[in-house]
């Protein structure tokens, strides 16, 4: 259901694109705007894993180094039918996790010191399956294809925002040329908001696919659970400094408490995921 749920989400994305790029530029406004989004997106795409690990200054750690986290990471990964990913250990003692990469054989798994601290094993499972999850589902290519529809209507919006600025768009004559600005004004107000709130939606859904594909993964949906909600009562006493951009990719949003919108939340309602998980049947 969420998957079908994505692809709507992501046909509405395009859908936007089409009707702001065909109302103010035509077609050719649709292609320029796609071609800058994409060369732009591309390139954080390919190089997500270096950018999001520096940033945190997470450092890989061999099965000697964490003897425990390695082996987890192994055996899921195994079970998982999936490639064994590079494994990264943050320092920091807010208790998150993350997953990168581009495809299966470029991928990592990245864990914060304090996850380490208060997860036992069957929990930290419950994590690391979350996590091997978004790679079996290609989250990161998917996040990076709604990035760049969304970056392109971004664009078309400045776009028309700088055209109503100057009096007009291609559809502009001297009876309608009033209505036009305004409409000019509004496009470039909405559209990017519209595609925001689409974007976030789409990142909601594949954490709900993520919870439901980790919890077949471990064969512990009661456990993963329990790790959310330790992980969500934890990142409110100890929050983590995060940069907005990469709050989606984490297991638990690690701006909670700095969010007024639920709307723009790049996760679901934490309780709503523990609830979904505690409704399955181990398998």
């Amino acid at each position: 259901m969420n998957s079908i749920k994505t692809g709507l989400l992501l046909g509405a994305l395009t859908g936007l694109l089409m009707l702001i790029g065909g109302w103010f530029g035509g077609n050719n406004g649709v292609v320029i705007a796609f071609l800058f989004a994409t060369v732009m997106n591309l390139g954080a795409y390919w190089f997500s894993d270096k950018i999001v690990l520096s940033m945190y200054k997470a450092q890989e750690v061999s099965e000697r180094e964490a003897p425990e986290l390695y082996r987890i990471v192994k055996d899921l990964a195994l079970k998982a039918n999936l490639p064994m990913p590079r494994v990264y250990i943050i320092p920091g003692d807010t208790p998150n996790a993350f997953a990168t990469g581009r495809n299966e054989r470029h991928a990592v798994v990245a864990v914060t010191e304090g996850i380490l601290r208060i997860l036992d094993r069957e929990e930290l499972e419950g994590v690391i399956s979350h996590e091997l999850s978004h790679i079996k589902h290609r989250d990161i290519l998917i996040g990076s294809i709604a990035a760049t529809i969304a970056g392109a209507i971004s664009m078309l919006a400045h776009m028309a925002q700088w055209a109503a600025i100057f009096g007009g768009s291609r559809s502009d004559d001297d009876e309608g040329g009033g209505g036009n600005i305004i409409g000019l004004l509004a496009m470039a107000i909405l559209a990017p908001i519209a595609a925001t709130i689409i974007q976030m939606a789409i990142s909601r859904s594949r954490e709900y696919l993520a919870d439901d594909g980790g919890a077949r993964i471990s064969r512990k949906p009661y456990a993963l659970a329990s790790a959310l909600e330790k992980l969500s009562r934890a990142s409110q006493v100890v929050p983590m400094e995060a940069n907005p951009a990469t709050a989606h990719m984490f297991i638990v949003n690690p701006l909670t408490g700095r969010s007024f919108m639920s709307l723009f939340s790049t996760h679901p309602p934490i309780e709503e995921r523990i609830a979904r998980l505690r409704s399955m049947r181990p398998v």
